[in-house]
């Protein structure tokens, strides 16, 4: 299973993808904490990278890619992979088209996790983490029962500093410029799927989980129509 996680921050695609390398065997690959990993293993890509920002540039498309190519062969992916946060332009898509098919991968499905602006606001503005163990909150759809985590008890919590209104504003705005544009570019190759992320944290799992049915009844069929419906 080799699919791409689209849609703003705050939608869900990090807790989706969690659930589908726990379901699935898959790896999780997000580009932010692969970058990370390298320019602290110092690999030479890593390093790449690290020179880059201290010279104050952002780290060039060619050496993401490059860094994806690596990790996907690696063997906790012999069973798929999953990449949350890129592509997050249409240079970024079509780079890694060309890297996949230098390496004769077919990518099942682009699932894209569609959000209404104002309610996403609402929804990473109010949100918190156990210190202790990273347990989700939020002020109004998960509160703290008795001031302490329901998972492991802890009583320290954290707030990130951009989980404010007019941050995640900016973010959307970013991600409406940059990154949209890109679903038009997956649709074409009939690879797109899009379902409602603003659903309940199980509804958008049992969405996208009909949806790798759908695309495996497809594949053993042998005509994989890569149906663009919201599901």
């Amino acid at each position: 299973m080799k699919l791409i996680l689209l849609g703003p921050p705050g939608a869900g695609k990090g807790t989706q993808s969690r659930l589908l390398e726990k379901r699935y065997g898959v790896a999780q690959i997000s580009t932010g904490d692969m970058l990370r990993a390298e320019v602290k293993a110092r690999t030479a890509l890593g390093l790449e990278a690290q020179s880059a920002m201290n010279a104050g540039k952002l780290v060039s498309d060619e050496i993401l890619v490059r860094m994806i190519a690596d990790r996907i062969r690696q063997p906790d992916c012999a069973k798929g992979f999953i990449l949350d946060g890129f592509p997050r332009t249409t240079l970024q898509a079509e780079a890694l088209d060309a890297m996949l098919c230098e390496q004769d991968i077919e990518l099942d499905a682009v699932i894209e996790l569609a959000v209404d602006a104002a309610a996403l606001i609402e929804r990473i503005s109010g949100r918190f983490t156990c210190a202790h163990c990273g347990e989700g909150y939020h002020d109004r759809f998960k509160p703290l029962m008795n001031g302490t985590c329901d998972k492991c008890s802890g009583t320290d919590f954290i707030r990130r500093p951009d989980d404010n209104a007019e941050t995640v504003q900016t973010r959307l705005g970013a991600y409406n410029d940059e990154t949209a544009p890109i679903i038009p570019h997956f649709r074409a190759k009939g690879r797109l799927h899009s379902v409602d992320g603003m659903a309940p944290m199980a509804d958008v799992e049992t969405h996208i989980e009909a949806i790798l049915r759908m695309v495996k009844d497809d594949q053993r069929a042998g005509s994989n129509t890569g149906s663009s419906d919201r599901v």
